[in-house]
């Protein structure tokens, strides 16, 4: 659980540092060549003793596509949206996703208090999309909220895919692997700005600090997971939720910095009411 809740807190952090960055690309591509160089012998080592089946090997290119996708995607929304509106929706997606689909698609069940954790889920959303019944004419940035909900998707989609991966490789080869993905995402964007050395010699604290809770914080998740089901483990993660948005309040001085917190306290509740639903 500490594991989890570690993981929460840093991943928060680092994504501060990358909504802070200039050239987000950029930044987020030099944040993991680090880690990337130190452990990509490993993974080498262990994937050369995969059966060459697809069996083995899908999953393992499944995770490096989906991490390109969810790179692309978390920088971009960096450029559009405020960190305390986006974070939040980016990591409560995936706490939403993974029991509807359980119920739409396994015939799983889902308690009472499962579905008013969801029912938070989605108030907390419509707040951070700028949503208001109030207003006569709402204006809903929906393009940023999208683009959140996209990052959403795709860390749904890697967790559940990395889980699978656990059963043949240790969790630091599999962290290098997940980070080829992520900088093979960014390398044209990043490469095209021109701003890698320059992002990192103005920034080279953020730098510093990001290059080891980035990778971090998504290890320390890979070894709770080795030990716990994704079902549980996954929301207890997004307790992140509040840091973030607290950190885009305070840190980056954001607009509608109270109402933002508000709307993730009712995202990190539905996430606790479906945690501790009996979801099976």
């Amino acid at each position: 659980m500490l594991f989890v809740i570690g993981s929460g807190l840093a991943h928060a952090v680092w994504n501060l540092f990358a909504k802070q960055s200039e050239d987000k690309a950029a930044f987020l591509w030099a944040m993991y060549i680090p880690s990337t160089i130190a452990l990509l012998p490993l993974a080498v080592a262990e994937a050369s003793r995969l059966p060459v089946t697809a069996r083995a090997l899908l999953p393992v290119a499944l995770s490096i596509a989906l991490q390109s996708v969810y790179a692309l995607l978390l920088a971009r929304t960096y450029k559009r949206s405020d960190l305390s509106q986006a974070y939040p929706v980016m990591r409560g997606t995936s706490t939403l996703l993974i029991p509807v689909l359980g119920v739409v698609f396994l015939g799983e069940s889902l308690p009472v208090g499962g579905w008013l954790g969801i029912a938070c889920l989605i108030a907390g959303f419509a707040v951070m999309s700028g949503w208001n019944p109030l207003r006569g004419r709402p204006h809903v940035p929906f393009k940023p909220f999208l683009l959140a909900l996209s990052v959403g998707l795709c860390t749904t989609c890697y967790t559940l895919v990395d889980k699978l991966n656990l059963a043949a490789l240790s969790p630091l080869a599999l962290l290098a692997v997940t980070n080829v993905g992520f900088i093979l995402g960014l390398t044209p964007a990043a490469v095209a700005s021109g701003a890698i050395r320059r992002t990192v010699v103005r920034r080279w604290k953020s730098f510093a600090v990001g290059a080891v809770l980035s990778p971090g914080s998504y290890l320390l998740f890979l070894f709770a997971m080795q030990h716990a089901q994704v079902t549980y483990i996954a929301p207890l993660r997004e307790v992140g939720i509040v840091f973030g948005a607290l950190l885009g309040m305070v840190v980056l001085k954001e607009k509608h910095g109270a109402v933002r917190i508000a709307a993730s306290v009712v995202v990190v509740t539905g996430i606790f009411l479906i945690a501790v639903s009996g979801y099976r």
